[in-house]
């Protein structure tokens, strides 16, 4: 096999969460070029025209979709009981369902903490116990998270989100202790600062966005599509030998 080849999706079935926009559509369509067929899930995907949907028939693979509120645990268990159903196979997980609540922590409501741990952290171990599951009697399948900078990083008046993608950090690592032995390659990829709906409150703050991009050496903030790479990098054969890794996809931020 060329190098090439191992970079191949064909034959594979992939299930994104978080897909109808920004990183996760980009990853999403970026799976289907490899030659995935996708199943997507966001809060509120449309089943059917989807524009995730129309690129993954453009690139000739197969698309079903969700939708489901990471949010509501019954929610959540319904829609893996469904895919179970449907697709009983899945052969990649990525985990990018995710939400951020931004308020200083003397004001930081439970609400806020809750919802956004239930969706960034609960809800992530939840899919992954029961996906993998499958995948570990297989003896084969790749997870891979959406971590962040704060896995590493505290942030400013995000302390849920933190403490979630810290989470995040030390799930991929435990998972993959377990289940590396096993043929399932658990693994994450940490954005930096992206242009997405999650940013923009900082993308519009002048003094923050500016703050922000003097620190990144590649000079700009990154793009969805910066993520096509290493998302099938880390699904496909040519990444079997890594596993508990963070990649971080950050325009140089953490170096500095």
């Amino acid at each position: 096999m060329n190098v090439l080849e191992k970079f191949s999706l064909a034959g594979k079935t992939a299930l994104v969460t978080g897909c109808k926009r920004g990183i996760g559509k980009a990853m999403a369509v970026a799976l289907a070029q490899a030659g995935a067929d996708i199943v997507g899930v966001s809060a509120s995907l449309e089943k059917t025209g989807s524009e995730v949907e129309k690129e993954v028939l453009g690139a000739g693979r197969a698309f079903r979709g969700y939708a489901c509120d990471f949010s509501d645990r019954q929610a959540l268990l319904g829609f893996i009981s469904a895919v179970k159903a449907d697709c009983p196979q899945i052969d990649i997980l990525v985990n990018n369902a995710g939400t951020i609540m931004r308020a200083p922590a003397t004001e930081h409501p439970d609400e806020y903490w809750d919802k956004v741990i239930e969706v960034n952290l609960n809800a992530q171990f939840i899919l992954s116990r029961e996906i993998g599951k499958q995948m570990v009697e297989r003896g084969s399948g790749k997870i891979i998270f959406t971590a962040s900078l704060l896995t590493f990083q505290g942030g400013i008046t995000v302390p849920g989100y933190a403490a979630s993608k810290g989470g995040i950090g030390q799930l991929t690592m435990a998972l993959a202790n377990e289940w590396t032995s096993k043929g399932v390659n658990v693994n994450a990829i940490a954005p930096g600062y992206i242009r997405t709906d999650n940013t923009r409150a900082l993308q519009n703050d002048p003094g923050r966005c500016k703050s922000i991009l003097d620190r990144i050496p590649a000079g700009r903030w990154g793009e969805p599509g910066d993520f096509s790479g290493p998302v099938v990098f880390l699904a496909s054969s040519a990444s079997d030998y890594m596993s508990g890794t963070i990649m971080v996809v950050d325009g140089g931020w953490m170096g500095r």
